[in-house]
């Protein structure tokens, strides 16, 4: 008996080990199977993993439409007359805020002042564009969206690489900014004027020099000014209008200008009312950095 038993657990020592070796070759396979599905996985998930969105606009803010204008300019555009008190003029140049039910997108403040010769008025407005879905378009691509739109409502020649065919198919399509296609672009609106009746005072036959609507350069992203002429009220004077819109960044700043005469005949001058406008917004785009 004690040699049967000597024999059992000799056998069962020699099978111990050979079991081991198994469980640990089986331990192996598992672990390497799991760890091979793992990287898979990885790898998968970065392959099929969503593009990053389109970075955020450059401003997340809007400033103060009234006080965005310097004092000093605001006293040259709109002019007062002598009759008024310094509380009635500091009322006056602190501006109107347009009703905003969201200070961050949209923004807006006018001006008026009259004299017994003429009445001026003046409108600042900034507006912040946010896109909704910037795994497709950025804040920048919705803002240049809406530039545009208000471009071709203006009627002006979408900016950008164009042929140069024939000297009359050129004029027709109005592309770029040049004095054939500014007055193109002017005479469409209707009201605009690529060139300007003689101010009051000028020489018979000799008319002022005028810039009609056109694309501007060196304005913000991308700019662009819109001169009409029309009747100013009930009134047979002339007045002059210019607005000029610019994108910089994800924020559209617009100028509004305009010039309106008490006399019958009397044309306000357009390269006045014009330099006007844009240096007021020449001052904004610094603002935005620009």
């Amino acid at each position: 008996m004690q040699r049967k038993a000597a024999r059992a657990a000799t056998a069962v020592r020699r099978v111990l080990p050979g079991i081991a070796v198994l469980t640990a070759l089986a331990t192996a396979g598992l672990t390497g199977c799991t760890s091979s599905g793992g990287d898979r996985t990885v790898s998968d998930a970065k392959a099929g993993g969503s593009p990053a969105p389109a970075p955020a606009g450059k401003y997340r803010s809007l400033p103060s439409p009234c006080k965005a204008p310097e004092l000093k300019r605001l006293k040259a555009m709109l002019p007062t007359p002598d009759s008024l008190t310094e509380e009635q003029r500091e009322k006056l140049y602190a501006g109107a805020a347009d009703t905003s039910y969201d200070g961050d997108r949209h923004v807006g403040c006018r001006w008026a002042a009259g004299t017994p010769s003429e009445t001026r008025l003046l409108y600042v407005g900034f507006e912040r564009v946010v896109s909704y879905d910037r795994a497709t378009a950025s804040d920048d691509d919705r803002a240049r969206q809406v530039y545009v739109r208000q471009l071709t409502d203006a009627k002006l020649p979408f900016p950008g690489p164009t042929t140069s065919p024939s000297p009359s198919a050129s004029s027709s399509a109005g592309a770029g900014p040049g004095p054939s296609a500014s007055a193109s672009a002017s005479t469409g609106t209707g009201t605009s004027t690529g060139t300007s009746p003689a101010p009051s005072g000028s020489p018979s036959g000799s008319p002022a020099p005028a810039l009609g609507s056109r694309v501007l350069e060196d304005l913000g992203d991308e700019a662009f000014l819109d001169d009409k002429l029309g009747a100013a009220g009930a009134s047979a004077a002339q007045a002059r209008s210019v607005r000029i819109v610019f994108r910089a960044s994800n924020v559209i700043v617009t100028v509004e200008y305009s010039v309106q005469p008490s006399a019958a005949g009397t044309v306000p001058p357009s390269t006045e009312t014009q330099d006007a406008a844009r240096g007021l917004a020449e001052a904004l785009s610094e603002r935005f950095g620009g």
